[in-house]
């Protein structure tokens, strides 16, 4: 198991940052040497195995498609679609009549209808002539320069607190912990822990009256902005998190977050929420702070 997964990170090495949509993406994207000594022992894996193998294969492709490009968003049928192309990819390796190298053209030109699919505007920014992409990839901060960023003033923040976007480590959470505060984050690629939930931010429970403070830097915001400017965005489904976040609040509590959002917070009932503002440094990026009024 160890050896096959050593073999699916070198996979994904070789094939890192290399366009799906260039003219000669199918055969620059084919399997390595290391990869087709692994194919011929195929035989021996059993069912429970393979299995494991296709989960695993499934959540690391997840991972370096958002590497790749951190606005690339992927429901629950996106994620389940992706893991048929692996059931497929491995029966049509366990078929005898079918050569490897028709296994792999059929494998990564699925791919890219998968891709298209689920991010249909990757077709449209990533030009066919380029054989590789430049990353648009999120950084996990350190919670000291998210606290900055956010302008929080712990000595003021309630609790429980809950992080959307936290990153896979969860800095932030683990930073209001440390400071004796009940704080949680959710994250699609949050490492397993009591207090990270490993969900996207569409489809965590936040409740209603729940929340003391919620943050989220350069997460949520960013990708609703994102989704505003495009033409076949998810602003709709945006707009409605939005407002479940801001209906998960406390009486007195708060949403922190940046970038802003300008075109939907001055549509918000000012009778029950405040909007703070304040430009982050010399950048003209905004810091937001929403209060629950009642």
């Amino acid at each position: 198991m160890k050896k096959i997964q050593d073999s699916i990170e070198n996979q994904l090495a070789f094939n890192a940052g290399k366009n799906l949509f260039h003219e000669e993406a199918i055969s620059s994207l084919a399997f390595t040497p290391e990869t087709l000594a692994v194919i011929e022992r195929f035989g021996e894996i059993d069912i429970t195995t393979e299995n494991l193998l296709i989960d695993y294969l499934t959540s690391r492709v997840l991972q370096e498609f958002c590497r790749v490009n951190q606005y690339y968003s992927f429901d629950k049928q996106n994620r389940k679609d992706l893991r048929d192309i692996y059931i497929n990819l491995f029966s049509a390796i366990r078929n005898p009549e079918t050569t490897r190298k028709l296994t792999a053209k059929n494998h990564y030109s699925n791919l890219k209808k998968w891709l298209l699919k689920a991010n249909s505007f990757a077709g449209k920014i990533y030009i066919p002539k380029d054989e590789l992409v430049e990353p648009v990839a999120c950084h996990e901060y350190s919670a000291e320069l998210q606290i900055e960023i956010l302008q929080i003033d712990i000595d003021k923040i309630a609790s429980p607190v809950l992080d959307i976007g936290c990153g896979k480590q969860g800095n932030l959470v683990k930073y209001f912990r440390a400071n004796g505060f009940e704080a949680y984050g959710c994250d699609r690629f949050a490492e397993e822990s009591p207090f990270l939930n490993c969900l996207d931010w569409f489809e965590f429970e936040y409740g209603k009256y729940k929340w003391g403070t919620i943050t989220s830097n350069l997460g949520f915001s960013n990708h609703f902005n994102h989704n505003h400017l495009r033409n076949d965005g998810h602003f709709i489904e945006y707009a409605k998190t939005y407002m479940d976040i801001l209906n998960s609040l406390k009486i007195g509590g708060s949403f922190h977050y940046a970038p802003g959002l300008p075109f939907i917070e001055k549509y918000l009932d000012r009778s029950k929420f405040r909007a703070e503002i304040q430009k982050v440094g010399n950048s003209e990026v905004k810091s937001v702070r929403i209060k629950r009024l009642k």
